[in-house]
């Protein structure tokens, strides 16, 4: 396991370049120019050349070409000897240290996600078994027509009816801003109920799947009680898929919800991220991007280890 670990965290190294690279090459073409986004279009040549020097911008994107310059004098290669120092530059829209930025967006984020994916997931899953257990009944039917409803309606739905209804008019939540659990729960409602349709019809085909499969019977006739066969053998092999399912999600953690953290003033990573690239602060979006991807491997690691300790069969290799 830990060859199998040691290589997969080899593997960071060129699959991070790549994405760096891409990265660069891509909000340099269509990004537009950082002096002109900050600065404003009637800035003199003077400025720009001045604030292009201040955060490196004058030198040439990823190698250097000119004549008696050393190649790795460029902003790509300035960039990772930077980020191996632990330096992710500095914001041209802030004018302070990107790390700074970073780490006061990922307390609100992380408050709003986290609570969304455990507290989705724990729903969805226990709504999932009810259905499982009374299969074809009421109970069942009621479930995936509510489903059905939730799926029906859009996000933004959600978010604006939440608002009005729930904040606005009865005042039961605050409408805006970031001071506090009391301003995390109606956007951490509207998360949970606004994917929760999705979640359980996964959750519940997933489980049905394994239910029907011949060990189901021979534990059944061997006198377990259906509650017994349905937490202890169904869910535990139904794990992998819905482990998959969740695993998917986790990546939202780092980066939140766009939407949630704008509409309800959450300073978090989401929000910010996208002040970032309306303003062309490529520092930011750089440092936001290569987290993510950092993350997002990460998480397909600790995945893969989930499906080895869930199902003997499953080898790393």
């Amino acid at each position: 396991m830990f060859r199998y670990i040691a290589r997969r965290l080899l593997e960071l190294v060129p699959t991070t370049f790549g994405i760096l690279v891409l990265t660069f090459v891509l909000f340099h073409v269509v990004g537009g120019s950082p002096a002109l986004a900050v600065l404003g279009k009637n800035a003199t040549k003077e400025s720009i050349a001045a604030f292009n020097a201040r955060y490196g911008y004058d030198k040439p994107l990823l190698v250097n070409t000119a004549k008696g310059a050393s190649p790795f004098d460029s902003q790509f290669c300035r960039f990772v000897g930077n980020l191996a120092k632990g330096d992710f530059g500095i914001s041209t829209q802030y004018d302070e240290p990107v790390a700074d930025i970073l780490a006061r967006g990922v307390g609100p984020s992380l408050s709003l996600t986290v609570p969304i994916l455990v507290g989705g997931t724990v729903v969805a899953l226990s709504l999932a078994l009810l259905c499982a257990a009374f299969r074809g009944g009421i109970l069942d039917r009621a479930v995936l027509v509510g489903s059905t409803v939730l799926m029906s309606v859009n996000y933004v739905v959600w978010v604006l009816a939440g608002q009005f209804f729930l904040a606005f008019k009865a005042r039961l939540f605050p409408i805006w801003g970031y001071a506090g659990w009391t301003y995390l729960a109606l956007p951490v409602v509207i998360g949970v109920v606004s994917g929760l349709g999705v979640d359980v019809r996964f959750f519940r085909t997933a489980i049905l799947d394994e239910i029907y499969k011949p060990y189901v019977r021979t534990a059944r006739a061997k006198g377990l009680s259906g509650a017994a066969i349905l937490v202890r053998h169904v869910l535990r092999n139904s794990l992998i898929p819905i482990v998959t399912y969740v695993s998917l999600a986790i990546p939202y953690l780092f980066t939140g919800s766009l939407l949630l953290e704008s509409f309800f003033g959450i300073p978090g990573l989401g929000s910010g991220s996208l002040n970032a690239i309306h303003s062309a602060d490529m520092a930011v979006v750089r440092a936001v991007v290569v987290l993510g991807a950092l993350l997002y491997q990460g998480v397909n690691l600790a995945t893969d280890l989930c499906y080895a300790a869930l199902d003997p069969r499953v080898r790393l290799g």
